[in-house]
């Protein structure tokens, strides 16, 4: 997709359709109002009937070959009050303005975005996100379809050219919606297609596309040797390698100390012996969507050359019941010599993580954030909308929930406080990897935390931001990637 500035006035520029909010009293902008008079109040005509509200973006109405303008068609889109509007309100309108144009069939679009600018919203702020959302609308999954054809196609986006550094944003936004559908396609993905091999391949991949990228992957065998006792559990009863997949994003210098990124890829998880019920069981296939955020965030952070050293680890396995597979009391020995009673093997996630997290130590990383949709307690605490973040960095936490307040991809924070890690005592090891029925999202921190001591670190527990069960709008959603691309960002801008 192609995203322009454009030097004309509004009533020359060659577009398929110039899009302009409308304000629920039935005012338009400045913009809008020159294009009213060169259309000889036709945009007037249309307020002033009884038909519309325009107090959502459900309420529109598309003008045909306006006479007056060059622009085959004018969208008028419903944007609410106008002093109510902030950041999420004008992303509602760019998000269900976009859809309107793609389903009207309009392959060329001319968001009039200065209309929109009110209640100190930064114009920049407004060119990102309607490239981010552009990207995102145009997303559909296709790949195991028979008819291979998307539904409509946006070709190109224009918006006047009233400020400086707008093509700039777009980019960003560009690179940072193409990072949120990698993450969405990978989670798609069925189970038989998208293993632990389809991963490290899609990494290497990746590297191929981008010179500033180095993968490096772990198998079985070499885990053995490093002595990665928990995650190798996990994959005992599957017969899919498992691999600790390695990505080195060099976009810094050398003496730069690297963000390592972590991410739960369990490419199908059954449970293990602890099966889970069948019911929803195919939307397991998600529960390496915290892998796929990872992947997201670094093919955005290669487009955009980000100025930050980020290493990416992939933890990729399966869960799988078998006679080879680890049994609810069996007791491991993690990468960082702690032994582990596992008491249920449907608690995977955290036995891969806390290998991974201890094999982050060597890269002596300046922060260290784990991603993974660790607990059904998440989505029973917060449903679909927050990230769950805890840590043991208060600044670094901080700095997270102020990057998904500017993004939109919120989090929320929940304490890591001592009285919880007494539910992980084990009479039989060092550790158990559940904490009892209370708590569960608190308890998964925790144990996570117990290998953590050597560096600054986060959590973020996406089970339920990462994907949506239902209807038309079932499938992932490629959510954490704008709140780590803005969190690298920032970190570029005013390392912490």
């Amino acid at each position: 997709m192609r995203y322009e500035t454009a030097t004309e006035s509004i009533t020359e520029v060659v577009t398929d359709c110039v899009v302009l909010p409308v304000w629920k009293d039935g005012r338009l902008g400045d913009n809008a109002q020159t294009l009213d008079a060169a259309l000889n109040g036709a945009l007037s005509a249309v307020l002033a009937s009884d038909d519309y509200i325009w107090e959502s973006n459900d309420d529109r109405h598309l003008l045909h070959s306006p006479a007056g303008c060059v622009a085959g068609r004018v969208l008028l889109v419903g944007a609410g009050e106008r002093d109510k509007c902030g950041p999420k309100e004008a992303a509602k309108f760019l998000s269900e303005a976009l859809k309107a144009v793609l389903a009207g069939n309009m392959p060329h679009a001319h968001f009039v975005l200065a209309d929109l600018a009110v209640n100190d919203i930064d114009i920049n702020w407004l060119a990102a996100r309607l490239a981010q959302e552009a990207e995102t609308a145009a997303y559909r999954y296709v790949t195991t379809k028979e008819d291979k054809k998307r539904e409509a196609v946006l070709e190109s986006l224009s918006i006047p050219a009233n400020s400086e550094n707008l093509e700039a944003a777009m980019r960003r936004g560009e690179a940072i919606g193409q990072g949120v559908n990698r993450a969405r396609q990978l989670g798609n993905l069925p189970a038989n297609v998208c293993t632990p091999t389809y991963l490290a391949n899609h990494a290497r991949d990746l590297a191929n596309d981008h010179k500033a990228i180095e993968v490096e992957v772990l198998d079985e065998a070499r885990m053995k040797e490093l002595g990665m006792g928990c995650f190798l559990s996990v994959t005992a009863g599957s017969i899919e390698e498992a691999y600790l997949i390695v990505l080195h994003y060099r976009g810094a210098d050398e003496d730069t100390k690297p963000v390592c990124l972590v991410g739960k890829g369990v490419t199908f998880d059954t449970g293990g012996i602890s099966i889970k019920p069948s019911p929803a069981m195919d939307e397991m296939k998600f529960d390496m969507c915290g892998s796929a955020a990872v992947l997201g965030v670094m093919s955005a952070i290669a487009n955009l050359k980000m100025p930050v050293n980020v290493v990416g680890l992939v933890a990729a396995s399966e869960n799988m019941p078998s006679g080879g597979a680890t049994k609810p009391g069996d007791i491991v020995t993690s990468l960082s010599g702690k032994t582990v009673e596992i008491l249920n093997t449907d608690a995977e996630g955290r036995l891969l993580l806390c290998d991974a997290l201890t094999y982050a130590e060597r890269f002596e990383p300046s922060h260290v954030i784990d991603i993974a949709t660790l607990t059904g307690a998440a989505i029973a605490a917060f449903g679909n909308e927050a990230n769950v973040v805890m840590g043991n960095d208060q600044p670094l936490m901080d700095r997270l929930l102020q990057c998904g307040q500017d993004c939109l991809d919120r989090a929320w924070q929940l304490p890591l406080w001592s009285e919880y890690q007494k539910q992980l005592d084990s009479n039989f090891a060092d550790i158990a990897n559940i904490g009892g029925k209370h708590a569960g999202t608190i308890t998964a921190g925790c144990f996570l935390s117990r290998f953590t001591e050597k560096f600054k670190w986060a959590h973020l527990d996406i089970a339920g931001s990462a994907w949506l069960s239902n209807g038309a709008a079932k499938g992932a959603t490629g959510r954490p990637v704008a709140l780590l691309t803005e969190f690298l960002s920032t970190l570029a801008e005013t390392p912490a």
